[in-house]
């Protein structure tokens, strides 16, 4: 049975994963973003301000260092440049190697800065410089330089490489980070907490339960305490429009009966045409319909949801007119399938519907109203269709029609009636949980689509909106 309702929830379920964030995550990645933006930026300041400095300072150590050892080895005779080498190799961990062609070595190029001490030490020693990390497989921090003819590797102890970074560098950056995020998703909870707290109040508004969840009026941030306040008096003067108007309703169509039957019971004796007592009759019989739409419409917001056997409500609904001259009903439910609703509301949507038909749905040619009731169930939801054949009604007003006292065109409004029916069934079917869709081809005929959760066994069914 094609249904507009088919398959509405997945796509709004994969509309709400590609588009919908909370409030919560989306404060939680600004936050992120804003933090990982500053980290960034202070590593760039860092590296601007200290890395630079520290490499031309680290390189004049060294330079300082090497020109200093050249100066010694120069003006010192053999023997006292060998007890010199060894005097530097056993107190300042500085050992001088005469340099051989045949050398191996490995250029010292580990890391950003030391690219940068490379490129200082050969800018202040000289063409010929060389900066190693490795020579004929032995690490460490070798330099090479010329003395005269004669070359020379300088192996220093690597720690005297003043090098910024490392692994504690790196511990204590994911630290800063990790603490920051924490911090943030701290700070987003504690601003998203009221927020979410005036969310479900606010869906719990919408279901009419006013009283349900009040919001604290004693809290500390001016802004929300007001935000609260105020949404407490709104839902207090919501409350009492609403029963206010429920009262109002059962008052009007309560005192309206009393004259309605002493105007019925004077009819049949007064009033000698047996032709004008049946006109009047009938209008008294209308106008008390009236007052049941009206009765209907104000009924509170409080429904008993349980499984029910839709075939049964079906049936119950359609036994008192099927044997009706003016309409013909088919009926295609399974005996077995199950919805989770308040039973009394259920008939009354299904009874609605198929008055609506009787009246609106008749076919030009035997003025007959043809109609279909139809029900299959789809996943955890079951699918309802009521359809007449008559002559339909434009689509553009086809989203009106459920609006109170809103009737359509001429070919449709040739019945007498409030306007409440389709209203009437559409508030119904929200306070049961379920969607209400109407579809209409002029000339074709006109149907009400309905979508109630499907009661499945063995497993509680939660209704949307509704705390279990």
């Amino acid at each position: 049975m094609p249904s507009p309702l088919e398959g509405t929830a997945p796509v709004r379920r994969r509309m709400g994963l590609k588009l919908g964030l909370s409030l919560f995550w989306r404060t939680f990645f600004l936050l992120v973003l804003l933090l990982f933006g500053c980290t960034f930026a202070w590593l760039q300041s860092f590296r601007a301000l200290e890395y630079e400095p520290r490499a031309i300072q680290t390189a004049h150590q060294i330079a300082s260092l090497v020109n200093l050892t050249r100066a010694a080895l120069v003006y010192s005779d053999a023997i006292t440049r060998v007890s010199l080498i060894k005097t530097l190799a056993d107190q300042e961990g500085v050992r001088i190697l005469p340099r051989e062609p045949n050398d191996r070595f490995e250029t010292y190029t580990t890391g950003t800065l030391d690219l940068r001490v490379t490129e200082e030490l050969i800018a202040q020693l000289g063409e010929g410089t060389t900066v190693a990390s490795r020579v004929n497989d032995a690490p460490g921090l070798w330099i090479g330089f010329t003395i005269e003819s004669d070359t020379y590797w300088l192996l220093l102890d690597p720690t005297r490489f003043s090098r910024v970074g490392g692994r504690t560098w790196l511990v204590w950056l994911l630290s800063a980070i990790t603490l920051s995020l924490a911090g943030a998703a701290v700070i987003t909870r504690f601003i998203n907490r009221p927020l979410k707290q005036l969310s479900r109040a606010t869906l719990q508004v919408r279901e009419g339960e006013y009283e349900a969840h009040r919001l604290d009026e004693r809290a500390r941030t001016n802004e929300i305490r007001a935000v609260n306040i105020g949404f407490n008096r709104m839902a207090d003067q919501l409350a009492k429009i609403e029963q206010d108007r429920a009262i109002m309703l059962a008052g009007i169509s309560h005192d309206l009966r009393t004259p309605l039957a002493r105007l019925r019971l004077e009819t049949e004796m007064s009033v000698a045409d047996e032709d004008a007592r049946e006109h009047m009759a009938a209008d008294i019989a209308q106008l008390d319909g009236i007052i049941d739409k009206f009765l209907d419409y104000a009924r509170p917001d409080h429904v008993d949801f349980k499984p029910v056997l839709l075939r049964d409500v079906v049936d119950a609904c359609t036994y008192a007119v099927q044997d009706h001259d003016n309409m013909k009903i088919k009926v295609d439910v399974p005996s077995d399938l199950r919805v989770m609703a308040d039973e009394v509301e259920l008939q009354r949507v299904i009874s609605n519907l198929v008055e609506n038909a009787r009246r609106y749905g008749r076919t030009l040619a035997t003025g007959i109203a043809d109609i279909t009731i139809q029900a299959q169930a789809h996943d955890e939801a079951v699918l309802i269709k009521v359809r007449d054949h008559g002559a339909g009604v434009a689509p553009a007003i086809l989203s009106q029609l459920t609006k109170p006292f809103f009737r359509g065109d001429a070919a449709r409004t040739s019945a007498a009636g409030a306007g409440l029916g389709l209203s009437i069934v559409a508030k119904n079917i929200e306070r049961m949980g379920g969607t209400f869709a109407l579809t209409s081809t002029p000339g074709r005929g006109f149907a009400a689509h309905i979508r109630m959760p499907r009661a499945m066994p063995g497993k509680p069914m939660q209704v949307p909106g509704k705390k279990p």
